[in-house]
């Protein structure tokens, strides 16, 4: 297996505050990672580092074979896709949802006057199938839902054909069916041999997908743990990275948890 990522006690500090302190980590190719944690753990400082948007303040981050400050850092953000509330904030009013998607190949977020190839359409359509979105196609972006919203965003994301999905809290202010039908659409993506590598970032552990293989636990800016998920996934570790008593439970490929009463 390759290296798809690779950090070295890299540490990233923010307005004289250590957000990551002398995190090393390796994602090889063919694994999907969770990376949970309570809130200001620093799990999106580390995405945004693995997004190439963000540079250690000490130690080593290679993405796709490039280390950061050493090489094209724009070559290699049109490889990584992302899914975050920074990128859907850029939507311009009035955007059609197919278009929302379509853009992506030329790296805007508004339909223009540039052209389209019949590999770009065709790839946007087969997304928008894989996504349950076809029958939206012509709706406006601001009339979805959220979780209609993230499903589009999650196409959008895939149109660039990215050899890493990067994922920060998708599931986040998603209602029951919402996040049930994302769930399903990362699982089905995990699934595919074809598809990239995942990184899922959230802070609760029945937003993971099945299917997904490994786990990394932070606190405090740091890593707690990581590896195989059935390893790591532990009630012990859960409660020593949340700082409360957990028991939690593992069934038909999904995970919950609970605080444990005496």
């Amino acid at each position: 297996m390759k290296d798809v990522a690779r950090i070295v006690a890299a540490s990233l500090a923010l307005g004289g505050n250590e957000i990551l302190s002398e995190v090393s980590w390796t994602v090889h190719s063919g694994e999907h990672w969770v990376i949970l944690g309570p809130n200001g753990a620093g799990k999106t400082s580390l995405l945004a580092l693995l997004a190439a948007r963000s540079r250690p303040s000490m130690g080593t981050v290679e993405v796709l074979g490039v280390t950061l400050g050493e090489g094209a850092i724009r070559d290699t953000r049109i490889r990584v896709g992302l899914v975050s509330d920074s990128v859907s904030g850029g939507i311009f009013e009035g955007e059609r949802v197919g278009d929302v998607v379509l853009t992506a190949s030329y790296g805007t977020t508004s339909r223009q006057s540039e052209p389209y190839e019949a590999v770009d359409t065709g790839r946007s359509d087969a997304l928008l199938e894989a996504f349950g979105l076809v029958g939206l196609a012509d709706r406006e972006y601001e009339t979805l839902s959220e979780g209609e919203r993230q499903r589009v965003h999650l196409a959008r994301s895939l149109m660039s054909n990215p050899e890493v999905l990067l994922l920060d809290e998708p599931a986040a202010g998603l209602d029951l069916k919402g996040r049930e039908e994302l769930l399903d659409a990362l699982a089905h993506l995990a699934s595919d041999p074809a598809s990239p590598v995942l990184i899922l970032v959230t802070h609760r552990v029945e937003e993971i997908p099945r299917g997904f293989t490994h786990a990394l636990l932070m606190a405090g800016g740091r890593i707690k743990e990581a590896g195989p998920i059935t390893e790591v996934m532990t009630a012990a570790n859960l409660s020593r990275v949340f700082e409360i008593p957990i028991d939690l439970d593992h069934l038909d490929g999904r995970w919950s948890a609970r605080a444990r009463r005496n």
